[in-house]
């Protein structure tokens, strides 16, 4: 927040925001290495079977991935929250008094 804190300009603060979720999702898939435990980590987040194994076994690159949908619905804000990551959206908005 210490160099888009001081600003008044909020445009760029969601785009930032969803950036981060995505590249932080595209980190956590790449630790997940090998197709098996992928699957296996995506099931446990809740993923449909079917959706978890499509998107393990997709050859697509982890940046596409990080915006699929099977990692969309394991990999949830709240998941991501529970993780420790704060939002730079509210933080702006309690910077700027509008929450």
């Amino acid at each position: 927040m210490g160099y888009f804190g001081i600003s008044d300009y909020y445009r760029p603060i969601p785009e930032l925001d969803h950036w981060l979720r995505r590249r932080i999702r595209m980190c956590d898939w790449k630790q997940w290495r090998g197709v098996r435990n992928r699957i296996r980590q995506l099931r446990a987040l809740g993923t449909r079977l079917r959706t978890a194994i499509w998107t393990g076994m997709s050859s697509k690159s982890d940046w596409y991935l990080s915006r699929s949908l099977g990692t969309q619905t394991g990999m949830t804000n709240d998941w991501l929250k529970r993780q420790g990551l704060i939002s730079i959206r509210d933080q702006w908005m309690k910077a700027h008094g509008d929450a």
